[in-house]
């Protein structure tokens, strides 16, 4: 059991209709170092065998805990946060990842949402802390297909990384309407369907501007669209575009053949998401049925992806393990 922690009180009340809140926001209320709160007793927490602790705030008279402040609250399976975050991030379907923890299948959705906000948050302070002192300077930026439900509704999912280090910056999931044979396919059977990837672009640039330097250098294939939606973003930026090439077997499509590859980080990225998240595997029967469910489970596995990145760029060469996100408190 922790109560370690049992030694320690909260600053202030768990409740925002407090007044011991209300006098960092101005507003002449109680100090809230000032012993207005107080211990009341512990319980035994069965999900994961600990001793938390209560307490109870005079003014308002409420009880809370300190669990209260943790963004597991009320989860019941807390135990399972940290292991199905490794598997959804290690090409784990949600069936078998339900499988191997003996639970239901539900329940593994459910717990892949919280995972996936959980994720985005990460995500966000990542790129902002990494970014503070130094704005990237040299970025990839290329589109992965994918789809949902049939191969008649493809979606398309933008991504910037950056140059070297391979760390993701950012990337979305949109619609994109069927091309070649299945084109016509698509129309009579689902209707038409609209091209989100210029809005899903921008939104992308939108979000990761404000980390990037005024002097970027972005690397990208012939794709005549991108010009158009780099341009007004970065209008000052170096654009360098490269001759698309034919794709690798093992790469499924995304790395390339032999030789030198300018688009190596982001190609050889793309590759490591195909290979890790099950959804995005080429010849499968594991199909997303979201989007919005795909997003979410990329999320999860950029995570992984940056927090792997970084913890090994700090060890010595010789001693480069693979480290997943810690647990969840």
């Amino acid at each position: 059991m922790n109560s370690g922690s049992l030694s320690r009180l909260p600053a202030q009340c768990f409740y925002k209709g407090c007044r011991s809140k209300e006098e960092e926001a101005g507003k002449g209320g109680v100090s809230p170092t000032s012993g207005v709160i107080v211990r009341k007793g512990y319980y035994f927490r069965f999900s994961d065998s600990r001793k938390i602790a209560r307490f109870q705030c005079l003014l308002c008279k409420r009880t809370f805990s300190q669990a209260s402040f943790s963004s597991c609250f009320g989860q019941k399976k807390r135990r399972l946060n940290e292991p199905l975050r490794k598997l959804l991030a290690a090409n784990a379907t949600h069936r078998g990842a339900a499988r191997i923890l003996r639970v239901s299948r539900h329940t593994i959705a459910k717990k892949a949402l919280f995972l996936g906000i959980q994720a985005k948050k990460w995500n966000d302070n990542f790129l902002r802390d990494r970014t503070s002192k130094f704005p990237i300077s040299k970025i990839q930026f290329d589109e992965m297909e994918s789809l949902e439900k049939s191969k008649c509704l493809p979606v398309s999912i933008p991504l910037v990384v950056e140059t070297k280090t391979n760390l993701i910056l950012g990337f979305r999931v949109c619609s994109m309407p069927a091309k070649g044979h299945l084109a016509e396919i698509s129309r009579r059977k689902y209707g038409y369907r609209p091209d989100e990837r210029a809005r899903a672009a921008h939104d992308l640039f939108t979000e990761i501007k404000p980390y990037l330097s005024p002097s970027l250098e972005i690397k990208s294939d012939e794709n005549p669209k991108y010009p158009s939606w780099i341009r007004p973003h970065f209008p000052d930026a170096r654009h360098l575009k490269y001759k698309g090439r034919r794709g690798c077997v093992v790469g499924q499509g995304e790395l390339k053949r032999g030789g030198f590859d300018p688009l190596f980080s982001i190609n050889h990225t793309a590759a490591m998401l195909r290979a890790h998240i099950s959804r995005l595997f080429r010849r499968t029967w594991n199909t997303t049925k979201k989007k919005e469910r795909l997003a979410t489970h990329i999320e999860i596995y950029v995570q992984a992806h940056n927090q792997n990145i970084l913890e090994t760029s700090n060890k010595p060469r010789t001693a480069r393990n693979a480290i997943l996100p810690t647990s969840l408190s």
